[in-house]
């Protein structure tokens, strides 16, 4: 009888049976990768199914089909970890965020972006938070700490625009796409400001002193990460500009920029602060001068390339979300308190309404009060859109979510969920 080559090879000592588990995985993981690509072009035209939603029904149907083969034993090809998403998914989707940006509708509408995306998140977490220790906390679903309802009310501020995006077009609509995508952006940063600020500091014992402690490290972070993107960003043009890389290769430019951006992103993660909020501003910045300072076949190079890796991490996640929607542990969990969970589910739901609803209208009150066309002003309708985009909660929840469950878990096991 023929033997397969993974079978000699293991025989041989090359790599062990997990090792060929885990090669398996990965290509049934990157063929359904490729089959969401395919299936969202042809859908493509279709109103009411988009590349998110068909990569979202693909990981559905892969988990029941994983469900049925392992006898209910698991749903994922692979395992999520907060490290493979921060690493390695998060960075190429901020930073092509920053440098595809209309950068003069986005800057045009700053002040208002950074309402609602800084200054709203902190209204939203705030409502959130105090929700979840007045009403969640009476529940009694466990032995959760101030520090544990606080990182919910950062976990569930962190919104996700990328469905509402795919729905807008920045031409025919360049308030709104700007609006919603900047506010989604600054919203990312600034819940994982917080939520890292949150668990830097001892919340067993609140006074003004923590609070002030609390507010100055948020400002410090948010401001230190976007100096550090700029640098990064005018470093970048400087060496490639001197250097003049375009003349010799093509590669080299592209390989800079890549490892720059990159470079910086882990440079402030090293270094405690937002590598969201550094890589985005890095991108805006090598879009606007490094950008200019290549040759046309770099320009054309990095625009596609950023974009790609960009997509095919989004298609990742999308993916792994709709595989993650059929985990046994987590039905588990809800199975043993079916009521409570919906109980839990429903008021997290009604604060994110809330919360969203606190700072949309007040703070776009406020933002047209300082323009003077009518078609600067953020109109009712657009408010209404802008509140529901924030509704959904993306991959950045569900990494921060991942990350205090692997803090909680051994005490509090009612966390998982709570915020998964």
């Amino acid at each position: 009888m023929a033997m397969d080559l993974g079978s000699v090879l293991i025989k041989m000592g090359v790599f062990s049976a997990s090792d060929r588990i885990s090669v398996v995985s990965i290509n049934l993981f990157v063929a359904l990768l490729c089959a969401c690509i395919v299936i969202g072009h042809l859908l493509e035209e279709n109103r009411w199914m988009n590349e998110s939603i068909t990569a979202l029904f693909i990981g559905l149907c892969t988990g029941v089909v994983i469900l049925l083969t392992t006898q209910g034993r698991s749903s994922h090809l692979l395992v999520f970890s907060e490290d493979l998403f921060f690493i390695y998914l998060l960075p190429p989707i901020i930073f092509n965020a920053g440098f595809q940006v209309k950068k003069k509708q986005f800057f045009r509408n700053f002040m208002t972006i950074m309402l609602f995306g800084a200054a709203g998140t902190l209204i939203s977490f705030f409502i959130i938070s105090l929700g979840a220790i007045e009403i969640i906390k009476k529940m009694d679903i466990g032995d959760l700490g101030i520090g544990d309802y606080l990182a919910i009310g950062a976990i569930f501020s962190a919104t996700d625009s990328v469905c509402t995006l795919q729905v807008l077009s920045q031409d025919e609509t360049p308030l709104l796409y700007s609006l919603v995508f900047g506010e989604g952006v600054v919203n990312d940063a600034t819940s994982i400001v917080l939520f890292n600020a949150i668990q830097n500091f001892d919340l067993g014992h609140i006074d003004a002193v923590t609070i002030l402690k609390f507010v100055a490290n948020f400002f410090y972070l948010f401001f230190t990460s976007t100096f550090l993107g700029v640098f990064a960003g005018l470093l970048s043009a400087y060496i490639i500009k001197k250097l003049y890389f375009g003349r010799h290769s093509t590669d080299r430019e592209v390989a800079l920029m890549i490892l720059m951006a990159y470079l910086s992103y882990m440079l402030a993660e090293l270094l405690n602060l937002s590598g969201i909020l550094t890589v985005f501003f890095c991108g805006i910045v090598m879009s606007h001068y490094t950008w200019h300072n290549v040759t046309e076949s770099s320009r054309v190079t990095t625009k596609h390339a950023f974009a790609t890796l960009s997509f095919i991490a989004e298609t990742f996640l999308f993916l792994y979300v709709g595989m993650d929607a059929l985990d046994i542990e987590k039905w588990e969990f809800v199975s043993d308190s079916p009521r409570k969970s919906i109980g839990v589910s429903s008021i997290l739901l009604g604060m994110v309404l809330i919360g969203r609803a606190a700072f949309v209208f007040p703070l776009s009150f406020l933002s047209n009060l300082s323009k003077k066309h009518p078609n600067e002003k953020i109109t009712f309708r657009q408010q209404v859109i802008v509140w529901w985009a924030g509704l959904m909660r993306g991959a950045v929840s569900i990494a921060l979510a991942y990350n205090q469950e692997s803090l909680t878990c051994p005490k509090y096991e009612n966390f998982q969920w709570i915020c998964i």
